[in-house]
């Protein structure tokens, strides 16, 4: 929860909400009175004014003609009233108006998201996009990796027409990352419906393009983009290379092209990326190696998520990582590419395109469907995706269910960001509470042998 988050579920004065926890703020003021204090006393003592005992004498006296409860009483009033006033005058002397809620936002988020977990996202589409609009409230530490095979829409007329990586998927996520109520944003998401050459684009695509012409290099486009809308973490695409997605079906055709795949309506056999050995982005293994947690997905499995993986560099680095693991399943399947998939189909999936079994710990699956399905899903071949529990087991892998989909009258099912983000958080803290519960156990048996 940011501090705008804040505002709006606790009413409280404006002067007041420096008194939020977290911000480290109060401690330090207090710290200034004490001083102020004894400073005062110091040289009032020094002029033999005799501070201690003048002041001493007249509470006695006081003491003496007053009851105690008006005395309490008054003591506490001015004393309040005299903290407010200070606090006042302080808030008015260290800002004014208009940079109070950035000054606010800019202290809540240093001090406390700067302190939440460092994490990595992989993935791409929209699904990446709905996960980040909700880790951003956990921490500031999180980094986004992009899949860069994208050739449909704008990023695919952007691709072919000027010779850049596609910058959808990398757009979404830098404005997931952003203040969504902010205009820069609505503007860096704006598409434009009419126009010759113009229609159909977005302006943060465009803008991430002539950002790319300028500097020549995407990652330094998508940082200065980062740093225009003040994005919480970072966004990097997986591989700088001209990755083309290519897949082989299970009849033997082969499918080029990432738009292409789903409309082919086949098994796919397996995917692989023409040139075959693309080159991960240096960025994106340390933040692998430092990562705290690792999340794949949701998203389209073949076309978002498991292109990630086909980078080499990157599925090894997820294998040796000792961050925890977990893959957000998606709730429905997808037509021409998971038709009939299990959970299971989708973990499968992974670890045989990563190469390995060590990818993935836990599943995150929801846990409710509504009643009232929308009819669209079943005129269009999507189902929602079956919990085979058994076959699940088999590969060592554990599962998390939770209610994740928004709530809504219309039967539609749609990832909340709110509950996904708040059931890894959850997921994540119960695992790292029970991995030190382990090491001490550990520790204490090997105190024990000695």
């Amino acid at each position: 929860m940011v501090l705008k988050d804040i505002r709006k579920n606790v009413k409280m004065p404006e002067d007041m909400m420096w008194l939020i926890p977290g911000l480290q703020v109060k401690r330090w003021f207090a710290l200034i009175f004490v001083g102020a204090v004894i400073m005062t006393l110091g040289i009032l003592i020094l002029i033999d004014i005799k501070p201690i005992f003048y002041t001493m004498q007249f509470i006695h006296k006081v003491a003496m003609n007053v009851s105690t409860e008006w005395l309490a009483f008054a003591i506490v009033m001015f004393g309040a009233g005299v903290f407010f006033k200070g606090w006042q005058k302080t808030n008015l002397s260290m800002l004014d108006n208009s940079d109070n809620h950035s000054l606010l936002e800019q202290l809540y988020r240093r001090r406390k998201l700067n302190r939440g977990p460092k994490i990595v996202a992989i993935g791409g589409g929209t699904g990446l996009s709905m996960l980040l609009r909700g880790i951003k409230h956990i921490t500031n530490n999180v980094t986004a990796v992009v899949t860069v095979g994208d050739d449909g829409g704008s990023s695919g007329r952007l691709r072919e027409e000027m010779g850049v990586l596609p910058p959808g998927d990398i757009r979404n996520c830098i404005a997931a990352l952003a203040d969504d109520e902010d205009l820069i944003t609505k503007l860096f998401q704006y598409r434009f419906k009419t126009g010759e050459g113009l229609e159909g684009h977005s302006f943060g695509n465009l803008f991430l393009t002539a950002l790319c012409s300028i500097t020549g290099d995407l990652v330094r486009a998508v940082k200065e983009s980062s740093n225009v809308l003040s994005i919480r973490g970072r966004v990097l695409p997986s591989t700088l290379d001209d990755m083309k997605l290519v897949a082989e079906m299970e009849d033997g055709r082969i499918i080029h092209g990432e738009s292409n795949i789903p409309e082919a309506h086949g098994k796919i056999k397996r995917l692989f990326t023409d040139p075959k050995d693309c080159k991960a982005l240096d960025d994106v293994i340390t933040a692998i190696r430092e990562a705290e947690l690792i999340i794949l997905g949701p998203g389209s499995l073949y076309t978002s998520v498991i292109p990630n993986l086909l980078v080499n560099e990157i599925s090894e680095e997820i294998s040796k990582s000792n961050a925890k693991k977990l893959y957000v399943c998606n709730i429905m399947t997808q037509p021409g590419e998971t038709d009939n998939y299990t959970v299971t189909d989708h973990v499968n999936a992974l670890m045989k395109h990563a190469g390995s079994e060590k990818i993935i710990d836990t599943v995150l699956v929801n846990d409710f469907m509504p009643s009232n399905l929308a009819k669209k899903y079943q005129m269009s071949g999507s189902y929602p995706v079956k919990l085979d529990l058994d076959n699940l087991k088999k590969l060592g892998v554990k599962y998390f269910p939770k209610k994740l989909i928004e709530d809504n009258k219309e039967g539609l099912v749609r990832h909340s960001s709110n509950r996904v983000a708040r059931a890894i958080y959850y997921w994540y803290k119960k695992e790292a509470k029970t991995g030190k519960n382990i090491f001490k156990k550990e520790q204490e048996r090997q105190v024990c042998n000695v």
